[in-house]
């Protein structure tokens, strides 16, 4: 099963393969945390990945909208309209600042993508598969190593401890819990944010929504948007509910996995976003009454030492 999240559309849901009829496109999955990344690049060295059994790799449409990701055959995957970066950051887990010396080509040109492995493969085979096809059909090949580079620690606003009228604990009863044997509830009306069960999150350019999280799942999220590591040392343990409004600047609108393009295929379009209201970091103290803190500390990084565009077949 593959929890998902979709940065355009913004709910968190769930995947599970099937031998129905295809289903419409699947929103990328949550941006990793700091330690996601870490054990994602850190795989022993020369240990052996499994592969696809079938993948065929096609420049995608130049008039192809949206960017999309769809469960294929025998629990495979289908990506539509992607750049190879952010292929890399679904195969590695990792977020686009944690990318080094790749060719302005790998966000720039879009590829379509169908596979078809020989067995049902859980979700970490699924994106070894994946990283086995990158690195055969592009060349791609990496190493990994860890910079001192600047971060940003999500702390309490005030000395007191008081939290935002934004943040609050999640009441017992107080959000739905999820259940995979039961269908996700309808979408909502364009326009409006999605109903969430307990643990759901949506992300759109100038809000962020959450029911029943630990603080900390919120900060792979900030980090995508703000293009830098984000660590939660705010000591919060409780489970909350959250609504955070902001005005994004253009480098944030261009953060999500669409860069800043049309949603997917079939996603409602977000709600206008009002050019008046506070920035990320004035919206965290005044709602949430928390703070981002501007820090050093070690950062993991994928660095490509050798890409190529691959042939089409």
């Amino acid at each position: 099963m593959l929890r998902r999240l979709s940065i355009a559309v913004l709910a968190l849901s769930a995947w599970e393969a099937s031998a129905q009829p295809p289903p419409p496109p699947l929103p990328l999955p949550p941006p990793p945390s700091a330690s996601e990344s870490q054990r994602a690049l850190h795989r022993e060295p020369g240990t052996p990945k499994p592969a696809f059994e079938v993948a065929s790799i096609k420049p995608a449409a130049p008039d192809q909208r949206g960017v999309a990701i769809r469960p294929g055959a025998n629990g495979g995957l289908n990506i539509n309209n992607m750049p190879l970066k952010e292929m890399i950051t679904f195969a590695w887990r990792i977020q686009p600042y944690q990318i080094s010396g790749a060719p302005p080509w790998i966000e720039s040109a879009r590829y379509d993508i169908t596979t078809k492995p020989d067995h049902k493969p859980n979700f970490d085979e699924l994106l070894l598969m994946l990283q086995s096809l990158l690195e055969d059909r592009f060349q791609l090949k990496t190493h990994s190593e860890t910079r001192d580079l600047p971060i940003y620690a999500l702390v309490l606003a005030n000395k007191d401890g008081k939290l935002g009228p934004q943040l609050t604990e999640t009441k017992e009863g107080g959000c739905t819990v999820f259940d995979p044997n039961k269908p996700p509830p309808p979408p909502t009306d364009p326009g409006k944010p999605p109903v969430l069960g307990c643990g759901g999150m949506f992300m759109g350019p100038d809000r962020l929504g959450a029911a029943g999280i630990e603080i900390g799942r919120m900060a792979p999220m900030l980090a995508r948007m703000l293009g830098r590591t984000v660590i939660d040392k705010t000591g919060l343990t409780a489970k909350y509910d959250i609504q955070l409004h902001w005005t994004p600047d253009p480098s944030q609108m261009m953060q999500g996995p669409f860069g800043g393009g049309p949603p997917p295929p079939g996603a409602p379009a977000p709600p206008p976003i009002d050019p008046n209201g506070p920035s990320i970091f004035t919206a965290l103290q005044e709602q949430l009454g928390l703070k981002l803190e501007s820090q050093k500390g070690p950062v993991e990084m994928l660095v490509i030492d050798h890409v190529e565009k691959p042939s089409e077949n």
